[in-house]
């Protein structure tokens, strides 16, 4: 390629959304990409490929899929998921705050977004496997989080870079940015580390998509807290908070809530770093995320969060980081054999970490680093303090909860009474950090402290802050990424 117009930084799902955008309005578009091209991708290639967004019904979801009709969707009930609803959802994570603009900017441009991929080759499918309850022979959705990309988010992935090559983007790997180039006021290349030393690459615009901080120790425990130096980082190990370092270098204003990230309860024994030899379908398996059938004991053998507040697409991402701050960063999720059948693929993975018994007496002997006679205290009164009058329902928040308890377990709460009983270790995975650059919402400009906008700098993705606080509905994260990087990419084609 010549000269490029625009260089986008990163090849995750937001960079190439943003290169996407800035092709169609007939720019040429250079991506560079730090990792090699077996790692290329960035997080994305490591999510489920779940996309949450705004939809009035069945109707609006049809023209998304891959198989409209498909014999199945003629037993499935979507529901909806309303813009009020997606702003209730944002706003219970905000602690008080309102929602922020770029918040709105998401929920307002989610259903467009979907629509815009869809428009590039990119299909997607009903995630049957794990946000239905099967009941009186209807697949129900739940929790408003309803599709998938084709293949994950390995296949969101490739067939975005599908899109691009087609489009006539090109693409160069082992290419690391190492700080932005500014003349007269105005960002004009990055200069890059290569195998074949150090080059400036020129551009008209810079796109930064190359995520947040959530694979750097030392920033982890300088802005999250010093226990997050041990968490497990789930997806790529290149997300080192370098494009954020960049900007903030020449102007750029933090923005959002560094202290703030997605964490997930993953199984204790995986591995740091994800795996992408692994097929994706194993990887996610090393995720726990039925604690809601269950409960929770940290090491000193007590329950420590409500496990049954919400669906757990509103909760995994508070309980992770609950997890890290408990008492050697781990705890212990305990199940009756009455939910097994219920319980997620990634309970039966091969990999998966587990303990068995026939009584809870036994079973607690076999919890390691745990205070065993306060674990068996804890268990004891939760199965006392269970409602026997409320039936269980998973599809619903049916109420049948625990009362009289330091903690009460609100929804879902079973007694404990029919073995064989299982336990799962599990620790903090981290998936990406809520802290970056504050955008404009419009262009994907990059702002100064005073809101000016630094003429040639655009981003987009992880980097971008201020579009979650202190909490996340599953799904979010991608949807995001979709909807910042095509708007980053429209504003930086612009300049063209």
């Amino acid at each position: 390629m010549n000269q490029p117009d625009i260089i986008v930084v990163g090849s995750g799902n937001a960079a190439l959304c943003a290169a996407i955008a800035a092709l169609e309005k007939g720019a040429k578009v250079l991506i560079i990409e730090k990792a090699n091209e077996a790692e290329m991708g960035g997080n994305s290639r490591y999510t489920a490929g779940a996309m949450r967004f705004v939809y009035n019904g069945a109707e609006d979801i049809l023209s998304l899929l891959k198989n409209p009709t498909a014999e199945k969707i003629a037993h499935t009930v979507f529901g909806s998921y309303t813009k009020e609803k997606f702003q209730k959802d944002l706003f219970g994570f905000n602690e008080g705050q309102p929602l922020s603009i770029h918040q709105q900017t998401l929920i307002n441009e989610s259903h467009a977004t979907m629509k815009w991929l869809t428009t590039h080759n990119i299909k997607f499918d009903p995630i049957y496997s794990r946000q239905t309850f099967e009941k009186d022979g209807k697949f129900i959705f739940w929790g408003g989080l309803t599709l998938e990309a084709e293949g994950e988010g390995v296949g969101l992935v490739a067939a975005e870079l599908a899109e691009f090559l087609r489009l006539g983007g090109e693409i160069q790997y082992e290419v690391a940015a190492v700080s932005l180039i500014l003349e007269n006021k105005k960002i004009i290349g990055v200069k890059c580390a290569t195998s074949d030393g150090e080059k400036d690459i020129f551009a008209k615009a810079i796109v930064l998509g190359c995520g947040g901080f959530e694979a750097n120790p030392e920033m982890r425990k300088k802005y999250i807290g010093e226990a997050w130096g041990e968490a497990k980082t789930r997806g790529t190990r290149h997300n080192m908070g370098k494009g954020i370092e960049m900007a903030v270098e020449i102007g750029a204003v933090e923005h959002g809530i560094y202290s703030g990230c997605h964490a997930v309860p993953m199984d204790l024994k995986m591995p740091n770093y994800g795996n992408l030899e692994i097929p994706y379908i194993e990887r996610k398996h090393y995720r726990k995320i039925c604690y809601f059938l269950g409960v929770m004991l940290n090491a000193n053998g007590e329950r420590f969060v409500d496990e049954g507040i919400n669906f757990r697409n509103y909760t995994y991402a508070q309980f992770g980081r609950a997890t890290i701050e408990q008492p050697g960063g781990f705890a212990w999720q305990i199940f009756d054999s009455k939910v097994d059948d219920l319980l997620y693929a990634e309970y039966r993975f091969w990999d998966a970490h587990f303990v068995e018994a026939n009584t809870l007496e036994e079973l607690v002997t076999k919890l390691e680093g745990v205070d065993q006679t306060q674990a068996m205290a804890t268990l004891n009164a939760y199965n006392e303090a269970v409602d026997k009058g409320v039936a269980f329902d998973p599809t619903i928040l049916d109420g049948k909860r625990t009362n009289g308890l330091a903690i009460d377990k609100t929804n879902w709460a079973s007694t404990f009474d029919t073995p064989p009983f299982k336990a799962y270790p599990v620790t903090c995975g981290i998936t990406f950090t809520y802290g970056g650059l504050k955008i404009d919402e419009k262009t994907g400009a990059v702002l100064r402290a005073n809101n000016t906008k630094i003429k040639g700098l655009y981003a987009c993705g992880e980097l971008v802050g201020g579009v979650f606080y202190h909490g996340y509905p599953g799904g979010s994260g991608l949807t995001s990424g979709a909807v910042f990087g095509r708007i980053a990419g429209y504003g930086a084609a612009s300049t063209v």
